[in-house]
């Protein structure tokens, strides 16, 4: 960046020269950019068009009329951005209101956020403000500058299977490298699909208001859908029974043997219920080679694309309904399933394996100094 002065014809009247800011290539598409970005402060902005409208060569009275500012602002930011670059449009250290609260009460949020009083599982702003003797809006704006949020909990499940790596990679190699002339089926039950009746009707979505409906509802018994996804073309070979003994679960597996080519191997990856290892279900199994068993590792259910299925079907279909009865939830299942079929969908593993694992292994190494 220089600072190029012009020089013009001197005539009688005539104000002094103009001088014009030369900026660089990466200060000008810096620039450009804080006055396009959405999330640029407006301070920043206004003092990004102020370098530009001088750099186009406008005199100082004119790019204040443009901006609706003072002359002295654009002189200010014109002669800081000549001394320091970019740099120089930053505020100066030390400006602004001086934090209000002593660094011992703020201290004292922080860290007692972790050890929440007796009787309770976690702070919250009301009963944490009145432990530190500050505001609950204090207590707010120092918990999300220090990225603190007791309100929010999340689930995990660490596997304790012993051959949780061998099994891991030998469903993830189904995923990535599917084998040739074979069906990579993702299998499951998804037990106690409950046919539930809204006590009242809601109220439809429209313009000025949510949908509604009623928390209570009228129990009218439960189905299990059974479900193998086709990995590569994402259609589902589903069926529904009102159990899910070994004797369903065998039953499934012969309609997957008559709805799939006679002449294609099978890799059906299921989890650890007991029912998929029943000594029945093995020996029906062992009389057929084209059927190959891969178990997930325990506790790891997630590795099944199906669930992702199972999940989208509860969304989209079950969990908002109401159903008089079962069969009326059963229809509404299979119709879903139907259109679904029609225009299939994949779902497609994505994730990086060995940065899974590292993620898990971090993770126990923390449990583990606990």
């Amino acid at each position: 960046m220089t600072l190029q002065n012009t020089p013009l014809p001197y005539f009688f009247g005539m104000g002094r020269p103009i001088f014009k800011i030369r900026l660089t290539d990466s200060e000008r598409n810096e620039l450009d950019r804080r006055t396009r970005a959405v999330t640029t402060a407006k301070r920043d902005c206004l003092r990004a068009r102020i370098i530009l409208s001088r750099a186009e060569g406008l005199k100082q009275a004119v790019v204040a009329e443009k901006l609706g500012i003072s002359q002295v602002i654009v002189s200010k930011w014109t002669r800081r951005f000549v001394a320091g670059g970019m740099e120089g449009l930053r505020d100066a250290p030390g400006r602004g209101r001086k934090p209000s609260l002593p660094a011992t009460k703020i201290r004292k949020v922080i860290e007692t956020v972790t050890q929440p009083p007796s009787g309770r599982t976690r702070w919250s702003v009301r009963s944490m403000a009145k432990a530190a003797g500050i505001s609950r809006h204090s207590v707010h704006r120092i918990w999300q500058k220090n990225d603190l949020k007791p309100h929010i909990l999340k689930t995990f499940k660490l596997s304790t299977d012993p051959a949780f790596e061998e099994k891991f990679w030998d469903v993830i190699a189904l995923y990535l490298n599917p084998p040739d002339k074979a069906l990579v089926l993702c299998c499951d039950e998804k037990s106690q699909c409950q046919a539930l009746e809204r006590s009242q009707p809601g109220l439809p979505l429209g313009i000025g208001h949510v949908k509604t409906r009623t928390h209570d509802y009228i129990r009218h018994g439960t189905v299990t859908l059974f479900a193998a996804l086709d990995y590569l073309a994402g259609k589902i070979i589903s069926r529904t029974e009102s159990s899910h003994t070994h004797v369903e679960w065998l039953r499934f597996l012969k309609q997957i043997d008559r709805q799939t080519p006679a002449d294609l191997n099978l890799h059906l990856i299921v989890d650890n219920y007991c029912t998929h290892k029943h000594s029945e279900v093995k020996a029906w199994l062992a009389k057929r080679p084209r059927f190959h068993i891969h178990f997930t590792p325990t506790g790891s259910s997630w590795m099944n694309m199906v669930e992702r299925f199972f999940g989208d079907l509860t969304a989209d279909c079950v969990r908002d309904g109401s159903f008089a009865s079962v069969r009326e939830l059963v229809v509404s299942i299979e119709a879903y399933l139907t259109e679904r079929n029609l225009d299939p969908k994949p779902y497609q593993w994505k994730a990086d394996g060995a940065a899974i694992l590292r993620k898990i292994q971090r993770a126990r190494e923390v449990l583990a100094g606990e």
